[in-house]
């Protein structure tokens, strides 16, 4: 273990005392480091800011935490919102992947955090690192090359070339160094408010480390943006992934009719609605 002493001094010598936040974060980009982690007095960011109560925020995109910086009050004691943020974006700036911020009075907040899909804090990551991207005309056979294993082993509904080239601007896609390992669409039903996220994969080989969470969340700031209140998902295997993350189940019948009039009754698969705050 290192230990980092918050003194500095200037080439005459002068000394200066810096805070613990300031050394971290420019040791973390001097090092270009995975991660760097911020054990505080709060929990993260809450997703309504002034509403301690409403949940937190688990992950921020790097240009989602700089307009919610530049939005808030400048910072003048750990526990304001922006104190610690701030750090955060300037190391993720700087080249640091992924910078956390989470409580030090949970037990075991660093594993949980690390190890865990949702984790417990908040954490600010760089999406240009993550590749995490609206699709292109350029994805159209790496998304079929990703889907095929899943069409034919049943979880996904066969979809053609010339269907994914007519709906490739509803994708949403993981990319890594070239290849598209996950994607998700989101098809919109303005007149209901709702839309339905579809074809939502993530390559055998990567499967577990949360890269369908962070299209998932993608697919939500969409919905969002688009004026949407709910999104909604059909599925035959896949139910318990999607009510843990905040799905609930409904009946046919509540689907859009224009959804409704495409329903496969044959499948049967199950609806699966996520109401957006």
């Amino acid at each position: 273990v290192v230990l980092l002493s918050p003194f500095g001094f200037s080439p005459t010598g002068e000394a200066f005392n810096l805070t613990m936040e300031d050394v971290a974060t420019c040791t973390a980009i001097a090092l270009q480091a995975d991660k760097l982690l911020f054990l505080t007095e709060v929990p993260g960011i809450h997703e309504v800011q002034g509403d301690p109560e409403s949940a937190i925020d688990t992950e921020l995109a790097l240009a989602d935490a700089k307009r919610m910086l530049a939005a808030l009050p400048s910072p003048t004691r750990p526990r304001d919102t922006a104190f610690y943020l701030q750090h955060c974006v300037r190391a993720c700036e700087g080249g640091v992947e992924r910078s956390h911020i989470l409580s030090f009075a949970v037990d075991g907040a660093l594993l949980t955090e690390v190890y865990t899909h949702d984790g417990i804090g908040t954490m600010v990551v760089d999406e240009k690192l993550e590749s995490l991207r609206e699709a292109g005309a350029d994805d159209i056979g790496g998304i079929l090359q990703l889907i095929e294993p899943f069409e034919r082993d049943g979880t996904l509904v066969k979809r053609d070339r010339t269907e994914i080239e007519r709906d490739i601007g509803h994708y949403t896609v993981i990319e890594h160094d070239g290849v598209i390992f996950g994607c998700a669409a989101l098809y919109p039903y303005p007149e209901a408010q709702t839309g339905e996220m579809a074809a939502l994969t993530v390559s055998h080989n990567v499967q577990g480390q949360g890269d369908g969470e962070r299209i998932l969340k993608r697919i939500e700031q969409r919905a969002r943006t688009s004026g949407l209140a709910s999104i909604f998902v059909l599925t035959t295997r896949t139910m318990h992934w999607f009510i843990k993350r905040g799905f609930v189940v409904a009946d046919a019948d509540w689907l859009p009719e224009a959804r409704k009039r495409k329903y496969n009754w044959d499948r049967r698969s199950h609806v699966l609605v996520k109401h957006l705050k």
